[in-house]
């Protein structure tokens, strides 16, 4: 059967239709329901239940199987990967800790707030984060990277990695090679909701962490979901998204083949194009299946499935205002900017996880090399959350220090407030009794 890319003809509409903006993981209902048992099942098997999953979810085939990537898994990697694939992984770790380094806070920042009064943040990094990295529909060193550099870069003192075993019961080569170069040593092979259950409550062999981060499947969203009483699920990034935001003057060759890079990540990936040019969109269209010809069979089937589906296509505006409004309105998890002034137009955009600008900024080179985290806000969740970033694996500590000579003038007011509210303890504390303790005088 022969699919056609949906296009969303929508020049004369004054407005966006509801269901262009929902995606696969809005109703998580079907995997809610699939999850609970897992997650039940890993808390009160632990191990067991993980080498069970293994075999039955990723289809592990060995007798003896470790739940825990060995050293000898790490050399044969190496032995395993071509050179110029070593060599991709160290560039573009090293452009990955270049950001992060650039984006980490000082450690401790003090503000004198009113002579004498210090007010300020220290950022401590969290102690145990799992990092999870997903294998299902391919092999993903790149997040590895993205999830694991910040947290050296922050200073966690425990970052483990979570990942699907492969059906020889092994990590993906790349991926261990990736781990080896950035100096990750603990690499568990769980992936799904179980390996979120793993970390969440901590088995015989998988450490409980305080947080998890990286993308995943609906299965690992609804567990993330279901367990955020016992672990931090971070940047909500499930099945990927992006939108080609093309003005008058783009080139439909370029969209079109920019839109084939998030639409190949699987079914359950949305992919737009938005433009107000009819030219720009019949171009892409026409483009499309030849550029799926050039794609091996499952990527060309997975991207075909979503550009011809409910979650992707094409999508023509009345005006580039309201292709502006329709990516406000979406907030994808990839936004690319193809226009004549790429900058000018970003400045509008209020909701995205990320922007690249302008025909040499494709999407493929902020996934992998540019230096940005590419594990981003999913479902809409760019309107509130941005990228994972090295803040995600540390807290603030709020600080506050008030000499003697700056005491009285922030006393008198805070007692005002606390009478105020008719909390008598806090106006206690700071009211002329506190002088008499200091004068070391003890009578009530």
């Amino acid at each position: 059967m022969t699919m056609s890319v949906i296009f969303h003809d929508l020049s004369h509409n004054d407005v966006l239709p509801d269901a262009l903006f929902k995606r696969t993981e809005t109703d998580l209902s079907f995997f809610s329901e699939r999850v609970a048992p897992i997650i039940e099942a890993v808390k009160t098997e632990g191990d067991a239940a993980l080498i069970r999953f293994a075999r039955s979810f990723d289809a592990v085939v060995p007798e003896t199987f470790s739940l825990r990537a060995e050293e000898s898994e790490f050399e044969q990697a190496f032995a395993r990967i071509d050179p110029e694939v070593i060599e991709a992984i160290r560039f573009a770790a090293g452009n990955i800790r270049a950001f992060h380094e650039a984006q980490k806070p000082e450690e401790m920042w003090l503000k004198e707030m009113q002579p004498g009064a210090f007010a300020g943040d220290r950022h401590v990094p969290i102690n145990a984060v799992a990092c999870y990295v997903p294998r299902g529909k391919g092999s993903f060193p790149s997040v590895l990277l993205m999830t694991t550099i910040p947290a050296m870069v922050a200073g966690v003192p425990r970052a483990v990695v979570i990942t699907p075993p492969g059906p020889d019961g092994k990590v993906d080569d790349a991926t261990l090679v990736a781990a080896r170069i950035v100096g990750i040593s603990e690499i568990y092979k769980c992936g799904g909701a179980q390996g979120v259950a793993a970390v969440a409550f901590g088995t015989e062999t998988v450490p409980k962490c305080l947080k998890i981060v990286g993308p995943g499947s609906p299965w690992v969203v609804a567990a993330k979901r279901q367990l955020t009483h016992l672990i931090d699920p971070g940047v909500p990034a499930g099945p990927s998204e992006s939108i080609i935001l093309a003005d008058d003057n783009a080139n439909g060759a370029l969209a079109a083949l920019d839109l084939i890079i998030e639409s190949e990540h699987g079914p359950d990936s949305s992919a737009w194009l938005v433009t107000s040019s009819r030219r720009v969109a019949e171009q892409a269209i026409t483009l499309l299946p030849s550029l799926w010809g050039k794609l091996d069979q499952q990527r060309a089937d997975f991207s075909r499935r979503v550009l011809c589906g409910e979650h992707g296509g094409i999508v023509l505006t009345r005006d580039f205002e309201t292709a502006i409004a329709f990516v406000n309105r979406y907030a994808p998890e990839h936004l690319e900017i193809l226009a004549d002034e790429p900058m000018a137009v970003m400045t509008k955009i209020r909701n995205a996880g990320e922007i690249l600008l302008g025909n040499h900024t494709p999407v493929t080179l902020g996934n992998f090399v540019l230096g940005p985290n590419a594990v981003l806000p999913t479902n809409g969740a760019a309107k509130t959350a941005g990228p994972l970033s090295v803040f995600d694996y540390m807290k603030r500590i709020s600080i506050g220090y008030v000499t003697a000579a700056g005491y009285d003038n922030l006393a008198v007011k805070a007692k005002r407030f606390a009478e105020y509210e008719g909390f008598t303890g806090h106006a206690l504390a700071v009211s002329d009794l506190r002088k008499k303790f200091l004068k070391g005088e003890t009578d009530v």
